[in-house]
């Protein structure tokens, strides 16, 4: 290799560790960063946040054939959503310009009506839909902007009214990999319903029984959802417990352990064979069974809450009910890394099956007081950081009990992960 070649390659080496370090510099600057009153972070943060949400919204509007989910779709009051829009747009602008005529950095909320800006030239709220044929696939890019719209709104108040971990931050480490995860996982909607769907009436359509459907159907609709959510529970706790216990499935499973703090958003950190599987298994009961449509809708309705809230950094008061459904404190000593929560709390709704299979972690005080778990994470080594490599994880990490796998000794930084 000649000497020009040589000092090309150098360069090579030297732009690419000039882009990563400033790409870690760019991180540390929005990343484990507090949201404190007086710095104009808090309203440069939202204008951001809206201005991101309304672009995105627009282009649904542009092109729905190609961005929106069919299904959901259909149950759209075009009315309503202009309105969300608008809102957006003018929160972008008023956050932004609060940061810009109230505080020195002005950087965040110039970004914030800078987007406002691009929406309203793309036709805003008054943005015209023309015909279109709908492909086969599509990405759910409706689905992502209002359920994370919803989800911000909610659980950020939430997080902050009823913290658990008061001194955890909202943009803490590793949010944007976990938001990451949040678009994809959303985006993919229609490449999900079409697996799972598939799975259930292709592979298992023989077994649907016209009588036995008939008769769950007569059943009152109270009925109906409890019967749904220990049915579709009992068939994630196998799956589930199968994923810790199965040393390859673990390596699948572990992308979701891994984050290190614990709030509404790290939930979203799933590996998307996981996302099939567990999607795929969980429908086969409710399809076998026949539940009514609306039992089903209200099933959906209590997992997109309950499945949010589980992992939110959150104490809420739930009192004698934690013994009956799921909470917060439920969940989060599943992915405790202490001693006595390892393969514990499998239950994604219903703890009587924990009970039931003696994988149950009180995680309670002498005096009946709740007691929280110190670490969370996978116990041994860290997985590796970013999305494409957690995702590559399963297939070239060695599997669960391998020395190559477990660390003799983990230090403090790998049981936080």
């Amino acid at each position: 290799m000649g000497g020009t070649q040589i000092a090309a390659v150098g360069q090579g080496g030297e732009r690419r560790d000039s882009w990563h370090h400033r790409r870690v510099k760019i991180v540390d600057r929005i990343e484990d960063v507090p949201l404190r009153r007086g710095e104009g972070r808090i309203s440069g943060t939202l204008s951001v946040f809206f201005g991101a949400l309304s672009l995105l919204g627009v282009l649904c509007f542009h092109f729905p054939e190609y961005l929106t989910t069919p299904r959901l779709r259909a149950n759209y009051d075009l009315g309503v959503l202009r309105s969300l829009l608008l809102f957006a747009m003018l929160a972008a602008v008023g956050f932004g310009a609060f940061t810009f005529f109230r505080w020195r950095n002005k950087r965040l909320g110039a970004v914030g009506i800078g987007l406002a800006l691009v929406t309203t030239w793309l036709g805003g709220a008054s943005v015209e839909i023309d015909d279109f044929r709908q492909p086969a696939i599509s990405f759910g890019l409706d689905w992502f902007v209002l359920a994370l719209l919803a989800n911000t709104l909610v659980f950020v108040v939430v997080e902050r009214l009823f913290p658990h971990r008061d001194d955890q931050l909202v943009l803490r480490k590793e949010w944007q990999l976990d938001l990451g995860y949040y678009f994809f996982n959303h985006i993919m909607i229609s490449v999900i319903l079409l697996v799972t769907t598939a799975f259930s009436e292709q592979i298992f359509g023989w077994a649907v029984h016209d009588g036995l459907q008939a008769a769950v159907r007569s059943q009152p609709i109270w009925l109906q959802l409890i019967e749904v959510l220990f049915a579709a529970d009992l068939v994630q706790y196998a799956g589930h417990r199968a994923m810790h216990e199965h040393p390859r499935l673990w390596n699948i499973h572990a992308v979701h352990h891994c984050p290190a703090e614990m709030d509404w958003l790290s939930g979203s950190r799933i590996h998307f064979i996981e996302v099939l599987f567990t999607r795929s298994t969980v429908l086969l009961p409710i399809y076998l069974f026949g539940f009514s449509e609306t039992a089903v809708n209200l099933y959906v309705i209590w997992v997109g809450i309950q499945g949010v809230l589980i992992h939110s950094n959150t104490d809420l008061p739930f009192g004698p009910l934690r013994y009956l459904v799921t909470t917060p404190h439920f969940h989060h000593w599943h992915h405790a890394a202490d001693a006595e929560a390892i393969d514990k709390n499998y239950a994604a709704h219903l703890p009587v099956i924990d009970m039931i299979f003696g994988t149950w972690v009180r995680g309670e005080e002498q005096g009946g007081g709740l007691r929280w778990p110190e670490h969370y994470g996978v116990v041994g080594k860290a997985l590796p950081q970013g999305f494409f490599a957690q995702h590559l994880y399963p297939f070239v990490a060695p599997p669960k009990g391998d020395p190559a796998a477990v660390a003799t000794e983990p230090d403090a930084e790998d049981l936080s992960r």
